[in-house]
């Protein structure tokens, strides 16, 4: 690939000129009707046995009265949701046809989710997709970058209309060669673990579920800037730990097939595939998976998905809250790889308590930190509580007041503009 200079002022107005175009999603939904038996397999993906996911007789006594979705599925996206926008007019897909920074890097930097009304078994969710913003950004590291912000909005039409939830990805595009970047990891070691380092491990997960606050609430009153969440451990890392992710979660944006299926996909995109140590056509995914291709591509091994991290400080969040709280907000970044064999350990601490619109709410730092002390994932996230003198928590107001996808979309396209102009 040249090094030569790829983002250029005609390159982001064109980008630019898509912001807030719908257009279909390009997988269907992994599951098209969720009730309680796809709310407990998205959480046990995660390592996730909150009872109130999925056990309507837990739920029951719960402030939602009966069971409710992880946030996790509540918007991830290739998880619910069908397509708002099913198809694009002429014009349209003339207009989003190849992309205008073509040959600059793409670098999956960061997501951002809010949430504001919970997924119940049987809802009837749609789903609209569109870029939100095109942030241009100066880099130490390249000679121009660009931000890259695509939002998907989630809400429900059965059985009645309701915004759910929204997710943001943010692409860094730059112009700064790949160089080094494709060995630069190839000097990690992952270590062996010794039998009192996995005694910590296990001693920490043996603790984890009765430290889950659950149906105990956890009032405003009570917390303090400056507290600590209640740790959660996330590892070693096992490509069994990988598998078990696909089977709650999915194949994800790439939609990855088996069999006479993925011999489909490699007629429809070749160039998904390469040949393996056997000569089999295989995804560029098992990255993954395949220790050996992963090595191939300048990694000491396998490696997770980035939003295995943000999923893990959902349930970090989840576990510390209790039942009867509000998860609104979540954003974090990734910043450096989790291999397999890599231990994380997911913290946060509290850093702003507030009282806004009615709501009591609290702001607390969180990251995914690994056994060599990196912090890989760090991000923030804001919880409304129970309070004492203001009694049961209100689901917060979507943006702009909308509750159809494209109202929601409109106001983050909104959003983004005045981000960016502040």
């Amino acid at each position: 690939m040249s090094d030569a200079p790829t983002i250029t002022d005609e390159g982001i107005a064109a980008l630019r000129a898509r912001i807030g175009i719908a257009q279909p999603h390009p997988q269907p939904p992994h599951y098209l009707r969720p009730n309680e038996d796809s709310f407990r397999h998205v959480a046990e993906a995660v390592g996730d046995d909150n009872p109130l996911w999925c056990n309507p007789a837990y739920a029951a006594g719960s402030a939602w009265g009966g069971p409710i979705a992880s946030p996790n599925l509540n918007g991830g996206d290739t998880l619910i949701g069908e397509n708002d926008v099913s198809g694009l007019d002429t014009e349209t897909a003339t207009l989003l046809r190849g992309d205008p920074l073509r040959g600059a890097h793409a670098f999956y930097s960061g997501s951002f989710r809010e949430w504001w009304a919970p997924l119940r078994p049987g809802m009837r969710v749609m789903r609209r997709n569109a870029l939100v913003g095109v942030h241009d950004k100066p880099s130490e590291f390249a000679v121009r970058s660009v931000h890259e912000w695509t939002g998907e909005v989630f809400a429900s039409v059965d059985p009645e209309p309701a915004a759910l939830s929204a997710q943001y990805r943010l692409m860094i595009r730059t112009e700064r060669s790949a160089g080094s970047a494709s060995t630069k990891n190839s000097s990690i070691e992952i270590a062996s673990y010794t039998d009192p380092q996995l005694a910590a491990i296990d001693a920490q997960y043996s603790g984890e579920t009765a430290a889950r606050r659950g149906a105990e609430p956890r009032f405003w009153e009570d917390v303090e800037e400056g507290d600590s969440l209640t740790p959660l451990v996330k590892g070693p890392l096992r490509v069994t730990d990988m598998v078990c992710w696909h089977v709650g979660m999915g194949m994800g944006l790439y939609g990855v097939k088996a069999l006479r299926l993925g011999y489909d996909q490699r007629q429809r995109v070749p160039r998904f595939f390469k040949a393996d140590s056997l000569n089999i056509p295989d995804v560029h995914q098992r990255v993954h998976w395949d220790p050996e291709w992963a090595r191939a591509v300048g990694n000491p091994a396998s490696y997770d998905y980035g939003r295995m991290r943000e999923t893990w400080l959902v349930h970090l969040c989840t576990d510390w809250m209790g039942d009867d709280a509000w998860l609104w907000k979540l954003d974090c970044q990734f910043r450096k790889f989790n291999y397999v064999g890599d231990t994380h350990w997911m913290r946060g601490t509290v850093a702003h308590k507030y009282v806004v619109d009615g709501h009591h709410a609290i702001d607390v730092d969180i990251w995914g930190e690994n056994q060599r002390g990196e912090t890989t994932t760090p991000g923030h996230a804001s919880i409304i509580l129970p309070s004492r003198a203001g009694g049961p928590i209100r689901l917060p107001e979507p943006p702009g007041g909308a509750h159809t996808c494209a109202g929601l979309l409109d106001a983050l396209v909104n959003r983004f503009a005045a981000l960016e102009n502040a």
